[in-house]
């Protein structure tokens, strides 16, 4: 199978992908060709959601989606929302431990918080079941986000 070239637009940049293997994962081509760190590697299986981004305004995991697939779309990874109130309430709340899941779940909470401005706890639950902590018990997370919705 041959190399392709393709554009990805990623956070309101086009950002062209050279002789890329068309089986390159959206995470991959994220973190090592464009430089954009935030989604993370985890289980590379869609469980974890430490790759969660946002692929035309739906919440996603960069690890199950081909690159490639991505080209003409809209894609938004945490360095490229305005998530500073949500990343603010994790930081007040103490829901970051060792880091690692943050971005994928500050993304998660950031979509949720753009569709309901006031969600339910049962709401807040199914927004982030799909993100594993290893870390926490979530009720500082859960905190964080209700925090957020807060302000």
């Amino acid at each position: 199978m041959s190399n392709t070239s393709y554009t990805l637009t990623v956070n309101g940049v086009a950002h062209p992908v050279e002789d890329a293997w068309p089986g390159e994962s959206l995470l991959y081509v994220l973190r090592e060709r464009l430089g954009l760190p935030a989604a993370k590697a985890g289980c590379e299986q869609g469980e974890c959601g430490s790759c969660s981004v946002l692929l035309d305004n739906r919440l996603v995991c960069a690890c199950l989606v081909l690159a490639a697939a991505a080209a003409g779309r809209t894609i938004t990874t945490l360095e490229g929302l305005d998530a500073a109130a949500v990343q603010d309430a994790f930081l007040n709340e103490g829901a970051v431990q060792c880091g690692f899941c943050t971005p994928g779940l500050v993304v998660a909470v950031a979509d949720l918080l753009a569709h309901s401005a006031a969600p339910t706890e049962l709401e807040i639950r199914e927004a982030i079941s799909g993100n594993l902590c290893r870390c926490t018990g979530y009720g500082r997370i859960l905190a964080a986000v209700k925090a957020a919705a807060r302000d």
